[in-house]
């Protein structure tokens, strides 16, 4: 009995005690879960702007994108451009040195153009014209007449030669022109029916 009323006071002073415990328990509780709740009412609001910010940053990339492309695009159409008119030059010129050459063989063919000057010059303008046609079996003459003649001497050269050597010359360009003017001609023939284009 003693005991039992010694221990009353121990259990009630435990109680209280257990109590106090539970209540700083259940105060924490209730302050951790308000701090919970303002955070979450935080982060909703931030959503929104978080929501905004990435809108921004979404329109901002699309914007820089499509500039970009465009950009590129204003490039490719330079580009394309300048291919375009390096294009039409190139064609351009090859008409106009397809033309010079019809006019060349047209005159060696009257015999408006001395057969050796006319086969050097068209024998220059196949080479810038088409290498390839160049140096077709039909063309060898042109080359062959302008290696027989790479050593004389032209223009201002020709003028201050001394009258014996510039014969000695000419009776050389009399030789190659009786070896080889049927050939020149027939070339300048196939040059003006099969080889060149057109003229427009």
């Amino acid at each position: 009995m003693i005991m039992d009323t010694y221990m009353g006071p121990i259990a009630i002073m435990a109680t209280t005690s257990l109590r106090a415990t539970l209540l700083k328990t259940l105060a924490a509780m209730t302050l951790a879960l308000a701090a919970a709740r303002r955070n979450s009412k935080n982060a909703t609001a931030r959503k929104p702007a978080m929501n905004n910010l990435n809108l921004l940053v979404l329109i901002a990339s699309g914007v820089l994108i499509t500039a970009l492309a465009l950009y590129a695009l204003q490039l490719w159409r330079r580009v394309w451009s300048k291919e375009k008119a390096q294009a039409e030059a190139i064609t351009s010129q090859r008409e106009r040195i397809a033309g010079d050459l019809r006019i060349l063989a047209s005159s060696l063919l009257d015999g408006q153009l001395p057969l050796i000057e006319g086969a050097i010059r068209i024998k220059v303008l196949l080479d810038n014209f088409d290498s390839s046609l160049s140096q077709n079996q039909h063309c060898e003459v042109f080359h062959q007449l302008f290696a027989a003649t790479t050593q004389v001497p032209t223009h201002a050269e020709w003028k201050a030669l001394e009258k014996s050597v510039r014969r000695q010359h000419e009776q050389h360009f009399s030789e190659l022109e009786l070896q080889h003017k049927a050939a020149a001609r027939a070339a300048a023939r196939w040059l003006l029916d099969e080889a060149l284009p057109p003229a427009r």
